[in-house]
């Protein structure tokens, strides 16, 4: 019979594997996407855009000055304040 202290132990360092495993995952793909230069390809990664966004993305930016700031996604049609929340932390005008 196991003792209550092994089996946390064990829980413990499961527990702690799997999430540093997580991490590190998420790790690998958080380079930002400059929207001032990314290609359709690229800007079609974000979540809620797809190819449609993502090429109003670079017609907005050919007709237009570049993005100031992430916010300024907004201004393209049909990208409002879920888009931008669900990709304020990946994307970047710098």
């Amino acid at each position: 019979m196991e003792r209550p202290v092994s089996r946390f132990i064990i829980l413990f360092c499961a527990v702690i594997l799997i999430f540093s495993t997580v991490s590190i995952s998420l790790g690998a793909g958080s380079e930002k996407i400059n929207i001032n230069t990314a290609t359709a390809e690229q800007l079609a990664e974000l979540k809620g855009i797809g190819p449609v966004y993502a090429k109003r993305i670079v017609e907005y930016r050919k007709a237009n000055d570049p993005f100031k700031k992430p916010e300024d996604i907004m201004k393209v049609k049909g990208i409002g304040p879920k888009i931008l929340a669900a990709n304020i932390d990946i994307i970047t005008v710098e």
